[in-house]
């Protein structure tokens, strides 16, 4: 096996204090979010968004423990990655499939845009594990040494993040497009916390997407998996806190409305644009 300079070795024990970092933060907002996915979930009948929630909730714990151990591995043997890759890749397209149910739901439950979301996912999917499977370096650039066995990827993971990126930025264009268009003087409570929640919370996602791409791309490949088990982490943290949210949302609408259906209704009045057809309330399923 290849040896390091102390400069990489310093670079690596870093990158690994930093994903062990990450398995503190998923364990602590588990345990301060427990008591909100108790009361929004546990008594909810299952369905296709409980069962979403589940993977992206608790699949990440098996993805970042194994990259803890991973990171932790002081052996010469090369662990196998398969088993973790995989995991990450379920959690994190679970954790974008709520954020794709938010974005449907806000768009009055349009089964064309439901219909072009699982198209252009699947072929985000596809993209992604073909770039990061690809024998060609995609992008030039420094490499890990052959056949070592160091924490650290191949710059192609940063063009997988770039995919990763380009589906995230769509979801925002088509949350940022629906507010300014339909829903621009609407103050509804839920159509609030479906935009501003959803906004933020996109933002930070794509701000450590975003990060990714530029650490693999353009940093030394010591660092590359620094925000590894960030990335999973965030995108499980911040997907159950959306909905959390708006099922938070939906109870207090039920209160103020005993007449509104209280199960996983999300309520809102439809923008002055479709109010023409007839009817003024419209129901999303979140």
């Amino acid at each position: 096996m290849s040896s390091l300079s102390i400069s990489d070795l310093t670079k690596l024990q870093t990158v690994k204090y930093v994903n062990l970092g990450s398995l503190a933060i998923l364990a602590f907002d588990y345990c301060i979010t427990f008591a909100e996915e108790v009361q929004w979930t546990w008594s909810r009948p299952w369905d296709v968004t409980r069962i979403i929630f589940i993977i992206s909730r608790y699949l990440p714990f098996a993805g970042v423990g194994m990259t803890a151990y991973d990171a932790l591995r002081t052996s010469n043997q090369c662990a196998s990655t398969l088993e973790g890759n995989i995991i990450h890749i379920i959690s994190i397209v679970a954790a974008e499939a709520l954020l794709v149910i938010r974005t449907w739901a806000f768009w009055q439950k349009s089964k064309k845009l439901l219909i072009g979301l699982l198209v252009y996912s699947v072929l985000t999917i596809a993209a992604a594990i073909a770039a990061d499977l690809s024998p060609t370096m995609l992008i030039p650039g420094e490499e890990p040494p052959l056949g070592t066995c160091y924490f650290e990827s191949t710059r192609n993971s940063a063009v997988v993040y770039i995919f990763l990126a380009m589906f995230e930025c769509v979801i925002l264009t088509l949350t940022v497009y629906k507010r300014v268009h339909d829903y621009r003087d609407f103050q509804s409570g839920i159509v609030v916390t479906l935009y501003y929640d959803g906004m933020i919370y996109m933002l930070c996602i794509l701000t450590i997407t975003i990060a990714n791409v530029i650490i693999g791309a353009a940093l030394a490949s010591a660092y590359s998996n620094m925000f590894d088990t960030l990335q999973l982490v965030i995108h499980s943290v911040l997907a159950s806190r959306i909905l959390f949210r708006l099922r938070h949302r939906n109870e207090r609408v039920h209160e103020s409305s005993m007449s509104e259906p209280m199960l996983d209704s999300v309520n809102y009045l439809r923008p002055a644009s479709m109010s023409m057809s007839g009817t003024g309330t419209t129901r999303s399923e979140v």
